[in-house]
C-alpha cells in the first residue's frame, strides 16, 4: 500500500514538472520568439515615418522611391546593416520588429513602425542649401523637445548600401549634431551665462573694458582680436555683439569671476572639465557627446582662449541648441529633444508616447532673462536684414580647426515667436571654400518650417 502511494505521489510530481516546464516554454516562445525572429535571416522590419508621414526608413526595403529620396536623413535615421551604430534604427530596432507569437511574421511592412518628430521636407530643404559644401543644421520645438531637422553633410542614401564605401567623403557616416566641435564665439553664450550668474546682471552691465586689437593677458600671453584695429572700451552687450576676445578674456580675469565659481557653473550646464571622462546625453539611444574644455589657471591663454571657444573647447551642436532653449524660456532649464513621437506594435496599438521633459536647473532665471535679451537685441542689431521675417536672438561663431588650418562657421540661436519657438544650430565646415553663409542657411530653416507649420 505504501508502495503505492509512494508511486503516486512520483507521478504526481512528475506531472506538475512537465506542467510547469511546459509553462515556462510556452513563457519563453512567446516572449523571446521575437528576439530570434529579429535576430534571423528571415525578419521584417516595419517603417520610420516623418511628421507627416513621409518614409524615413523602408523595412521591407522593397518600395520604389525617388532617387536619392533618403539622402538628408540616411546618416541620423540610419538602417539595420550594422554600417551605422548611433542612428535611430540601430538603436530602435526592437520597436520595429514585425513579429508576434501569436500573429507570426506581417508582411508588407506591417503595423510596426516609428513615427518621428523630424520634417523630411525642412529636412531635405536644408541639405540642398548646403551644396558642395559640408556640415550640420539642427533644430527642434524648444516649447515640446520635438526635433524638427537634424541635417548631416555629406550623407548617404541607405537603400544603395555600401558597396563603395572606400570612396564615401569623410563624415558620411556621422550625424555631426551629435559630435564635439570646436564652438569658437558661440562658446561666449556660456561665458556670459557664468557671468550672469556669479556677478548678476547690472553688475555685469557696469563693467566695461578696453580693445586696442589684443590683449596681454596677466601671464604675458597675447589674446587677439579679429578687429586688428580694435573696439576700444566697450560693455558687455557691445562686447557680445563684436564678438571681442580682448573684452572676454579681462572679463575672466576679473577679480569678481573666481574661477571655482566659474567652473563650478560651467559644469552645472554639463562641460566636463580639464581632461575629466566624456559624458553623453542619450537621445532616443542615441549618444550625443557633452561638452568639454579646460579651466585651470584663469590668468593664462589656455583658459581664457577656452572661454572664448578655441583651446580644448568641443561642444556638439546639438547641446548648443539645447542650452538655447533654458534661454528663450526663461526657465533656466533644457528641454530635451527627442525624434521618436510614438511607437505602433504588429497590432497597430501607440506604445511609447513621447512626453516633454526637462534638465536639471541650469541656471537661474533671471539670468536666462538676460541672456535671452542680449542674444535679442544682437538679432536685432546684427541680423534683421540677414534673417528677414523673424525675430531672433543669435551668437555667430568662427572655429579655427585643423590646427588653424581651415575656419568653420557656427551660428545658434531662437526665434522669439511663442506660436514658432525654434532653436537651432548651424555648423558650416571651412566657410572659406564657398559663398555659403550660415545666416542664408537660417534662412532657408525657418521658412521651411514656417511652410510647414
Amino acid at each position: 500500500m505504501k508502495s503505492i502511494k509512494r508511486t503516486q505521489r512520483i507521478t504526481s510530481l512528475v506531472i506538475l514538472l512537465f506542467i510547469l516546464g511546459m509553462a515556462v516554454l510556452v513563457f519563453k516562445l512567446v516572449h523571446e520568439s521575437s528576439f530570434y525572429m529579429m535576430n534571423s535571416d528571415k525578419h521584417e522590419l516595419g517603417f520610420v515615418y516623418d511628421r507627416t508621414g513621409d518614409v524615413l526608413f523602408d523595412g521591407t526595403g522593397e518600395g520604389s522611391y525617388p532617387d536619392n529620396y533618403f539622402l538628408d536623413v540616411g546618416n541620423i535615421i540610419g538602417d539595420d546593416s550594422g554600417q551605422m551604430n548611433n542612428t535611430l534604427v540601430a538603436n530602435n530596432i526592437e520597436k520595429l520588429n514585425n513579429y508576434s507569437f501569436s500573429n507570426g511574421l506581417i508582411q508588407d511592412g506591417g503595423k510596426a513602425a516609428i513615427y518621428t518628430t523630424l520634417d523630411h521636407a525642412a529636412n531635405r530643404a536644408v541639405y540642398n542649401a548646403f551644396g558642395y559644401q559640408d556640415g550640420c543644421v539642427c533644430a527642434y520645438n524648444y516649447k515640446t523637445g520635438e526635433m524638427l531637422v537634424c541635417a548631416s553633410i555629406p550623407s548617404l542614401d541607405v537603400t544603395k548600401g555600401y558597396d563603395n564605401i572606400g570612396s564615401f567623403r569623410p563624415g558620411t557616416l556621422l550625424s555631426k549634431p551629435m559630435s564635439g566641435t570646436v564652438p569658437g564665439s558661440t562658446q561666449k553664450v556660456s561665458t556670459v551665462i557664468t557671468a550672469l550668474e556669479i556677478m548678476g546682471s547690472s553688475n555685469l552691465y557696469a563693467k566695461s573694458y578696453n580693445c586696442s586689437g589684443k590683449y596681454i593677458n596677466r601671464t604675458g600671453d597675447s589674446i587677439d582680436c579679429h578687429n586688428i584695429y580694435g573696439h576700444g572700451t566697450q560693455n558687455i552687450q557691445e562686447a557680445f555683439e563684436n564678438s571681442c576676445n580682448p573684452f572676454f578674456a579681462q572679463l575672466i580675469e576679473d577679480d569678481e569671476m573666481p574661477l571655482d565659481r566659474v567652473m563650478k557653473q560651467y559644469e552645472k550646464m554639463g562641460y566636463v572639465l580639464n581632461g575629466g571622462e566624456p559624458q553623453f546625453y542619450e537621445i532616443d539611444g542615441i549618444q550625443c557627446a557633452t561638452a568639454s574644455t579646460t579651466l585651470e589657471d584663469k590668468y593664462q591663454f589656455k583658459t581664457q582662449w577656452g572661454c572664448i571657444g578655441q583651446g580644448d573647447t568641443l561642444v556638439s551642436p546639438m547641446q548648443l541648441m539645447m542650452w538655447e532653449s533654458a534661454i528663450a524660456n526663461e526657465s533656466g532649464k533644457m528641454t530635451m529633444p527627442y525624434f521618436i513621437d510614438h511607437v505602433t506594435d504588429v497590432k497597430g496599438h501607440i506604445r511609447d508616447k513621447a512626453k516633454t521633459r526637462y534638465s536639471d536647473k541650469l541656471f537661474s532665471e533671471s539670468t536666462a532673462s538676460a541672456a535671452k535679451q542680449i542674444l535679442l537685441t544682437n538679432g536685432a542689431d546684427k541680423y534683421s536684414y540677414s534673417i528677414v521675417g523673424y525675430n531672433v536672438g543669435v551668437k555667430s561663431g568662427t572655429a579655427q580647426v585643423d590646427e588653424g588650418a581651415h575656419e568653420n562657421s557656427l551660428l545658434v540661436g531662437f526665434v522669439d515667436d511663442p506660436s514658432f519657438p525654434i532653436a537651432f544650430c548651424i555648423l558650416i565646415e571651412n566657410k572659406d571654400s564657398g559663398y555659403l553663409t550660415t545666416e542664408q542657411v537660417a534662412q532657408v530653416l525657418l521658412d521651411n518650417l514656417k511652410n510647414n507649420n
